[in-house]
């Protein structure tokens, strides 16, 4: 424990207005390098029904965290289609649309 702490000082010692510990090079690099072994628990205990609540929600954070849009466009997807919200296209800032997603 005491190393990876000093990991995380060092962390913020190197960049005071660190606001993530996911942007520093050591974090970055470590996550990075772990990611597939980590999938492949979290996929290995859905398919066992093994409820995983920390492993998975914190693989789904990293997946949206470096993700620039994925996040909030499903949401906005999933708002239009129980709510009829709307959505904004992309290709077209500030067009908004609604799909009947039920055909």
């Amino acid at each position: 424990r005491s190393a990876f702490l000093s990991n995380i000082k060092k962390a913020f010692e190197k960049n005071s207005d660190l606001e993530n510990l996911l942007l520093d090079d050591f974090f970055r690099d470590a996550i990075h390098n772990c990611q597939e072994s980590w999938r492949i628990v979290v996929a290995k205990a859905v398919e066992n029904g093994i409820p995983t609540p920390c492993f998975s929600t914190a693989l789904a954070f990293y997946d949206g965290y470096r993700s620039a849009v994925v996040p909030a466009n499903l949401i906005q997807a999933q708002r239009d289609y129980f709510g009829a919200h709307t959505y904004e296209l992309l290709a077209k800032p500030g067009t908004f649309v609604h799909t009947n997603w039920t055909g």
